[in-house]
């Protein structure tokens, strides 16, 4: 949306957004991620955030990164999992979690069912970071994230 919108009403059904471009999760395609796509809702420059809609079908997850600027994520349908740091969350519907600066985290829905979330994030933000192979190594040196990460 610009800043000449006065109002509007998105309606929401069949787990899209009407009106509302489906796009592929990360434009690039760099960091490995499966089965989750992205709605941009909300992008107004008085707000200074963007609020996203993001859908994974089953067993799909978003990418394993951090960055610089927090963000808060609802989840409106479905379960599964969540990687905030070295611990390992199950999350559902109505969950909140908060994500702070430079936490390594990532979402994993559940095998049998799709999860779809809202994620509410700075407008200016810093690209995310993907982990090193050292890095990684060294999480998985924690057998529950090791367990989280091999899905």
């Amino acid at each position: 949306m610009d800043r000449e919108t006065q109002a509007t009403v998105r309606r929401f059904a069949d787990w899209r957004w009407n009106e509302v471009p489906l796009h592929p999760y990360k434009e690039d395609g760099a960091a490995p991620f499966r089965a989750i796509t992205r709605q941009t809702l909300f992008n107004d420059p008085g707000f200074a955030c963007e609020l996203r809609y993001f859908e994974m079908a089953a067993g799909g997850h978003s990418s394993l990164e951090r960055h610089g600027h927090m963000h808060a994520v609802l989840i409106l349908r479905g379960e599964g999992h969540c990687l905030l740091g070295e611990t390992v969350f199950a999350v559902r519907q109505n969950d909140l979690v908060t994500i702070p600066p430079w936490v390594w985290h990532q979402f994993r829905a559940t095998a049998g069912a799709p999860m779809g979330f809202l994620c509410m994030v700075n407008q200016a933000r810093d690209k995310p970071v993907l982990p090193s192979d050292e890095e990684l190594a060294a999480m998985r040196r924690n057998p529950t994230v090791a367990a989280f990460l091999d899905g």
